[in-house]
């Protein structure tokens, strides 16, 4: 089949380096490369491996937590103020 075929420059010139490294023909660097392409295309997708995080026990807590959230807000507004 004979067709136009537009490439975006990147593509271009990455097809022209490979086509010269291979000392190929042009169309035969695209068909190759489509090939490959719409065979990764059609592949189911690989199922990523799952990851976990280790549980760290860091022990008690030093402060509640509420009063931590009102000592930063009070600092927030000391320098929001600018004293």
């Amino acid at each position: 089949m004979r067709t136009t075929l537009t490439l975006e420059p990147d593509v271009a010139t990455q097809v022209e380096r490979l086509r010269k490294e291979r000392d190929m023909a042009l169309k035969d660097v695209i068909n190759e490369a489509l090939r490959r392409g719409l065979m990764e295309m059609r592949a189911k997708p690989k199922q990523q491996e799952r990851y976990e995080t280790r549980v760290h026990d860091s022990g008690q807590l030093l402060m509640d937590i509420k009063e931590a959230l009102a000592m930063m807000d009070e600092e927030y507004d000391r320098k929001k103020l600018g004293y």
